[in-house]
């Protein structure tokens, strides 16, 4: 989605291979042979990628808390049992990053499992009781023009994921099975309108895009959850020949249902991110991560939650999160990732039990399973994760595609706040340790 700094293009969307042949003439002709005559150029319907990607995977947690949830973690909230996270199908022809004039492209993206209960569109209707559930995750045209800039100008109109954060809802790209509290709460995951990206250098990129908000499609309470629009702009910088990279990205626009919100257009929701890897050796990747978050709207935390031992006023919450990631071989990495959110007011973070009620909350309907901190009385998270990624050849057993297996230890703990987290009585702790790990099978 992200465009030349950018780790977020899926794997199955990677420029497709050149074949070269050549013919030696005998060693006893008396003449050079003849040039070879030029490739003729693909054909467009060569250069589509098909894709299918499956993710599964498991969460041991210690508290074996009694709502079976892990609070702090989303599309990993369900302790103690196995979950099929993703069946990820795709087609599309990615823009040629060498193109020096127009070039058209297109993405189409579904995803099945429980993943979708998160993904899904604003208002995108209640699928029954089943935790698998299902998603369009992508949709949209990609043009190249070599417009006004030495790299030209980039456009992508539609439903896309957002090129904003660390890490991504394909899961191939990330380093760990679960998720941080910021790419869990504190960012948009999908955008409905229209993307530029002007690579006006080789070292910078800009940013410019209108759409119809965070997780929302077109249609008030049928798609987006109010009726205004929502504007995305930052800069990206390509450093160090490619060894550094750096963006930031900034989101702003109202956010609250306009069913349960009075003048829910007239309040602005702030997202700002930046994101820099720096590759310091050929074997470490170092990646950290700043975000912020923050709604006009005081009515969000009401005056109410005074008795509660809250206090009223605008929430806003803001984290960082640290990355290390060591090649020990060509095939096994050792990850770790440490990271704080301060959820001021405890309104950003949240766990759900009932399947649907993610959509709901964000859609403006009742969402009784929510649960969180005391609303208006602010919390911060704290999380380190130590992981492995291992990547075993399949030659052996005569399979196609790539296997990726990541197990990982985590540590959730409220550095300050209360006690969020639950044990197997019910009652409430200050910390949790959870050991997961999921398979990613690419096709």
């Amino acid at each position: 989605m992200k465009h030349h700094v950018s780790r977020r293009a899926a794997p199955w969307l990677a420029a497709a291979a050149t074949l070269a042949t050549s013919a030696l003439a005998p060693a006893s002709a008396q003449t050079a042979a003849a040039p070879a005559a030029p490739a003729a150029p693909a054909a467009w319907s060569d250069t589509l990628k098909f894709g299918l990607q499956i993710e599964g995977g498991i969460v041991g947690n210690t508290n074996n808390p009694r709502n079976s949830n892990n609070f702090g973690q989303l599309f990993t909230d369900k302790s103690n049992d196995f979950q099929l996270n993703q069946i990820l199908v795709g087609v599309g022809r990615p823009l040629d990053p060498k193109a020096t004039d127009y070039d058209f492209g297109f993405k189409l993206q579904g995803l099945i499992g429980t993943d979708a209960r998160y993904t899904r569109w604003v208002d995108s209707g209640k699928q029954g009781n089943s935790r698998v559930q299902g998603d369009v995750v992508e949709a949209n045209i990609l043009l190249h023009t070599p417009w006004l800039t030495s790299g030209g100008i980039d456009f992508k109109a539609g439903l896309y994921s957002t090129p904003m954060g660390a890490e991504t809802i394909d899961p191939s790209t990330n380093a760990f099975y679960s998720h941080s509290y910021i790419f869990n709460f504190g960012l948009p995951l999908k955008h409905t309108g229209g993307l530029m990206t002007a690579h006006l250098t080789d070292v910078v990129d800009l940013y410019a895009g209108v759409d119809s908000g965070v997780n929302t499609t077109i249609g008030v309470n049928n798609g987006d959850n109010n009726g205004a629009a929502a504007f995305m702009g930052g800069i990206g910088l390509n450093l160090l020949g490619g060894n550094l990279t750096v963006l930031a990205l900034a989101h702003i626009g109202p956010e609250n249902p306009v069913r349960t919100v009075p003048k829910a257009n007239g309040y602005n929701r702030y997202y700002g991110d930046i994101v820099a890897i720096w590759k310091a050796t050929d074997k470490l990747t170092i990646t950290a991560e700043g975000n912020y978050v923050h709604d006009d709207n005081p009515n969000l935390v009401s005056a109410a939650t005074v008795g509660a031992g809250g206090s009223s006023g605008t929430p806003s919450a803001y984290g960082i999160a640290l990355y290390g990631s060591y090649a020990v071989t060509d095939t096994l990495a050792v990850n770790l990732r440490g990271e704080s959110f301060t959820d001021t007011k405890n309104f950003f973070v949240a766990g759900f039990t009932n399947v649907n009620d993610p959509n709901n909350a964000q859609s403006g309907f009742p969402a009784p399973s929510a649960f969180g901190g005391v609303l208006g009385k602010g919390t911060t998270y704290g999380a380190i994760t130590l992981g492995l990624t291992y990547k075993p050849a399949l030659d052996a057993f005569k399979l196609p595609g790539a296997l990726m297996i990541r197990p990982e230890v985590r540590y959730d703990t409220a550095l300050s706040g209360g006690k969020p987290f639950q044990n197997s009585s019910g009652g409430a702790t200050n910390g949790v340790f959870t050991v997961a790990s999921d398979f990613v099978l690419t096709f």
